[in-house]
């Protein structure tokens, strides 16, 4: 089999057989051309309407329980107004194919549910504050 090979500026042709490999060619690593700049379009496309903007997480309402990784949401298990207690099971998010149960911290009620089922977050956002 031959392969090439590009190490350190310098590229290599080998070829390899059953026990042994053998230098082909060797030869100075080209940098590949830049692209040509595409050509802006004769007409403009009428812009897209801008995506609804997510519902303001009132932080002063209480506790904002975070997302402690990136993951999917796969369940909400609470609506704003629930009473819950600490330990209570609040959202299963879904990380790396195994699913992380995030739990109350405290007593209390729910201020505000900020993620719903299938959403996709990053570590720290908000998830659920309680009151």
């Amino acid at each position: 089999m031959k392969y090439k090979v590009t190490l350190n500026g310098k590229t290599y042709e080998v070829e390899v057989e059953q026990g042994k490999a053998v230098l082909l060619d060797e030869y100075e690593a080209l940098a590949p051309a830049p692209a040509a700049p595409a050509a802006a379009p004769a007409a403009s496309a009428p812009a897209a309407a801008p995506a609804p903007a997510a519902a303001p997480v009132n932080l002063a309402a209480g506790e904002t329980i975070e997302a402690p990784m990136p993951g999917n949401i796969i369940r909400v298990d609470v609506k704003q107004g629930d009473t819950v207690k600490a330990g209570q099971i609040l959202v299963i998010l879904e990380a790396m194919k195994m699913e992380n149960e995030i739990v109350a911290p405290k007593d209390g009620t729910v201020a505000q549910v900020v993620t719903s089922k299938g959403s996709v977050v990053d570590t720290g956002a908000p998830l659920v504050v309680i009151a």
